[in-house]
């Protein structure tokens, strides 16, 4: 039986132990060949240091010798429970497009506070950065304990701040955990220094977390990509997103809502019985319904949102601004339709993550919206928490795909 696989994203401010956690997490999970291990410490010993798992993060020389960390763009971990992969990007406006475009997705993260400079304010534009992607699990681990003397009330009053951060941005956090990533305080094993410390280490809080449910074990969800007539049969081509569909099943078909059910699957070997999530089929209805590209085929229980009026949040990476009220074309799954940006609720810049109060009618290149979005056809839509591909959009001006963006409410 294969290992879940769970995606991590790890931030946190300039200096405040990003590196060396993620060291230690390799070193504490034996997940690093002897020979690098030896390296390290060669390494550290002629820099006059103790072993320095930041090093882990160095590829050069160079970088070493400078006390310089880069960060890998996948770093991989196990515990007995699941395999661990954390995603990074070589910065923050890369970080945000890869995830608001589908290009890599983390599932949770880590938020890292250095307990001896408390919430810095790189802190709290991550902070905002989480709740931005709709990230649900989040672990924050507070470093440096050693540098404060391990003592519980710098922590307490840390905590508290780091939740007041949260609630103003709506967001919760799974665990708070107290560590020291250089002393391995509370990474793999509980820490007899910080003995009034009661909850679970961060690799136990990493396995607590839940894995996001397999595709093929939830609901149907197909979309259509196009219809064809072949030896005289209406054929429905699409894709499986989740779930899976068997010949002789009722279906819905969206955004209509008509009731049918499957008459056969068809494949270039004839017809079958089944397709799963991941898979793409042909397919014969017993009802002569009309069905077009961007519908979708779903179970009649399930309840997706037909809308044309929603909220998200859009990344915008087009040299040329967008406007309010502006013709643009939305795309989701195989569904096209005109669309305009209704309402600019909040901006800001994506490097900085700085709020940006002034010019709301318009997103500027590496602007980040909180946005209403109205389309001119119904679509369907599901919050990207819930169900990812119904979830995530793009938006497209003059032919080219100028924003990705994930739905943070259906309907408004």
């Amino acid at each position: 039986m294969s290992k879940d696989i769970l995606k991590l994203v790890i931030v946190g401010h300039v200096d405040h132990g990003k590196s060396t956690l993620i060291g230690r997490l390799l070193f504490d999970t034996n997940s690093l060949p002897p020979d690098r291990i030896k390296d390290i410490k060669k390494s550290s010993k002629e820099l006059g240091k103790k072993t320095e798992f930041a090093f882990l993060m160095d590829h050069f020389q160079e970088e070493r010798e400078q006390g310089i960390t880069i960060d890998t763009s996948q770093t991989f971990f196990k515990t007995l429970k699941r395999e661990y992969v954390i995603i990074d990007a070589p910065g923050h406006v890369e970080f945000v497009k890869n995830m608001i475009t589908g290009a890599s997705q983390a599932e949770a993260a880590i938020l890292i506070i250095d307990l001896a400079e408390g919430i810095k304010e790189q802190t709290k534009r991550h902070a905002y950065l989480l709740s931005f992607l709709g990230l649900k699990q989040i672990i924050v681990v507070f470093n440096k304990m050693d540098l404060v003397g391990y003592k519980k009330d710098i922590f307490d009053k840390t905590k508290q701040e780091t939740e007041n951060l949260f609630n103003r941005l709506g967001v919760k956090g799974s665990y708070f955990i107290p560590i020291s990533a250089s002393n391995g305080d509370n990474i793999a094993k509980k820490s007899k220094n910080i003995s009034w410390y009661s909850g679970p280490t961060v690799l136990e809080s990493l396995d607590l977390l839940k894995k996001k449910v397999d595709l093929k074990n939830r609901f149907l969800i197909m979309t259509i990509q196009g219809i064809h007539k072949i030896n005289k049969k209406r054929i429905l081509m699409g894709k499986v997103e989740k779930g899976e569909l068997i010949s002789g099943q009722e279906i819905k078909i969206l955004p209509e809502g008509k009731i049918t059910k499957i008459k056969s699957i068809e494949s270039l070997n004839g017809k079958i019985r089944k397709v799963i999530a991941g898979d793409s089929a042909g397919i014969t209805i017993e009802d002569p319904l009309v069905i077009e590209r961007g519908n979708i085929i779903c179970e009649p229980s399930e309840k997706l949102v037909v809308t044309d009026r929603f909220k998200a949040n859009i990344f915008w990476m087009s040299r040329e601004a967008v406007r309010k009220n502006e013709s643009i074309i939305f795309r989701c799954s195989t569904q096209e339709t005109i669309a305009e940006i209704e309402k600019i609720e909040k901006k800001l810049n994506s490097s900085s993550f700085e709020i940006i109060k002034q010019d709301l009618d318009n997103l500027q290149e590496l602007e980040v919206g909180e946005v209403i979005i109205k389309t001119k056809n119904p679509v369907i839509l599901k919050n990207f928490s819930e169900i990812e591909e119904l979830g995530r959009f793009v938006l497209v001006k003059g032919g080219n795909i100028c924003a990705g963006g994930i739905v943070t409410k259906e309907k408004i």
